[in-house]
């Protein structure tokens, strides 16, 4: 490849840290993008002149992707053809791995057409890694999307020494050993020599399907390789930008913009709120219809609470995602048809993204956080909305199977299964005197604060470097600002 800078540091990721926007000239410019691991890994890129590989999102194959620079980071975009977004990433990373890894929520599909693109797309991110990276680099590989790329970067660079972090979930034996290509997931992992998890629970699981699938010798946390090669399986729990959103959540035009919404919402008693992609993981249809039903019953009145439920747009090509949101828009337009008033609707429902500013202003508007997958790797959503509660005051309710709750033990917890427990944890919520929501938010606030998302990065990296074997080149640490 041409052009290509030798770095120190490599990240590997589905998707490059920038957007392409295209001008109505013709011409191509970039814009950053959102997101808690762009601004994470910034600062440690830019202390050891690191490159981010990864896709633009475009499927032009005409368009060029030579290696770039944008504000200062040296970009290395990686080419899918429109076939390979719909078989690689539409269909196996999204409708084979992600459902699988999600407890099965929805029903996973096994094509291996699908898989054969998975294979192909992840041959070329490493082939990208193994010409970017210099000798004895460190190479970090983000998500499920790219499960394969440690074996395939170790076979080609065996002087490099490689991490991998899985933001989602990992499923427990019974569920990935449906997986037809289970042994070549598990292997491809293996390349790196630290495999990061959400959760100590999912770094057992994986650690316990090597032992039982691959039949590799195991001591705690701990994989060793017939080659004597150990790999370390453990848990790094991701979190947030927390200063960044506090910091914005304090601004003048936050606060206004966030008494605007309060007025537009009629200023009602408690604004309840929900902020999601949209995706069957997440649970929205429950929360609302228990939202739905305590109105009906009489429990909680339109115009004492509303409760706004942004859904943000998400793989609209994918028939169960269509099929999702208008399940949801018909619940709430029968929600506000049955119990709304003029000027008054029980549920105001944004299918909309916003920016940063925006969503910030929406947590410092809402009374009641409602957080509620079925199953999350861990949701950073709730810790959003705990940095902006700068005062100690809101509730959190939030399910038992978002990773968060390992660490907002003080929330609100409930089995988002359980509509009638989630019905009494959204009326305890509302019902909670400013004391009991303090105490709750200020140790919640003090988790976000103490374990932020570049305290997560530099924790990943320092494991790294002193794992034994290799190189003596260490990652550096950004120069505190």
């Amino acid at each position: 490849m041409s052009g290509a800078p030798q770095a120190d540091l490599v990240i590997v990721a589905n998707r490059l840290p920038v957007d392409r926007v295209r001008q109505p000239d013709g011409s191509v410019s970039w814009r950053p993008s959102p997101g808690g691991l762009v601004t994470a890994l910034e600062p440690v890129l830019r202390a050891n002149d690191g490159a981010w590989i990864g896709w633009p999102g475009s499927a032009d194959e005409d368009d060029g992707f030579e290696p770039f620079e944008e504000n200062g980071l040296s970009l290395i975009p990686v080419a899918m053809s429109a076939e390979e977004v719909e078989e690689f990433y539409e269909g196996f990373s999204n409708g084979t791995l992600w459902p699988l890894y999600h407890d099965v929520v929805a029903k996973p599909e096994f094509h291996r057409e699908w898989w054969d693109s998975y294979v192909t797309v992840n041959q070329r991110f490493a082939d990208r890694a193994a010409e970017v990276a210099a000798e004895g680099a460190t190479v970090w590989v983000q998500d499920y999307q790219l499960q394969l790329v440690p074996q395939m970067l170790r076979a080609l660079r065996p002087d490099l020494r490689i991490g991998f972090y899985l933001h989602i979930p990992f499923p427990p034996a019974e569920l990935f050993s449906q997986l037809p290509w289970r042994r070549q997931i598990l292997e491809g992992l293996l390349g790196a020599d630290l495999i990061g998890f959400q959760l100590p629970g999912a770094a057992a699981n994986f650690v316990r399907l090597v032992r039982s699938r691959v039949g590799h010798k195991t001591h705690r946390d701990t994989i060793y390789l017939p080659d004597g090669r150990p790999v370390k399986a453990t848990a790094f729990p991701i979190s947030i930008d927390t200063a960044g959103f506090e910091e914005l959540a304090r601004s003048e035009a936050v606060e206004e913009r966030a008494a605007e919404i309060r007025e537009a919402l009629g200023n009602p008693r408690r604004i309840f709120l929900g902020v999601d992609r949209l995706d069957y993981t997440k649970g929205i249809y429950s929360r609302l219809r228990a939202f739905g039903e305590l109105v009906r019953d009489g429990h909680l009145d339109v115009e004492d609470a509303v409760f706004v439920q942004v859904a943000t747009p998400s793989r609209e090509r994918v028939e169960q995602y269509r099929i999702l949101r208008d399940d949801i828009e018909m619940l709430v337009g029968r929600i506000n048809g049955d119990h709304g008033k003029i000027g008054n609707p029980a549920i105001h429902y944004l299918h909309n993204s916003y920016p940063r500013e925006e969503m910030a202003a929406f947590y410092r508007a809402a009374d009641i956080m409602v957080v509620t997958p079925f199953r999350d790797g861990m949701n950073l959503v709730a810790k959003e909305y705990v940095a902006c509660r700068f005062e100690d005051d809101g509730a959190l309710v939030l399910s038992e199977f978002a990773g968060a709750a390992q660490e907002l033990r003080q929330a609100w917890l409930v089995n988002p299964y359980d509509i009638d427990g989630m019905k009494s944890a959204l009326l305890e919520a509302f019902a909670a005197d400013r004391k009991e929501t303090s105490r709750r938010m200020r140790a919640m606030r003090r988790t976000v604060v103490q374990h932020d998302v570049s305290k997560w990065a530099a924790d990943f990296l320092r494991e790294l470097e002193a794992l034994p074997e290799h190189h003596d080149k260490t990652v550096r640490e950004p120069r505190s600002r």
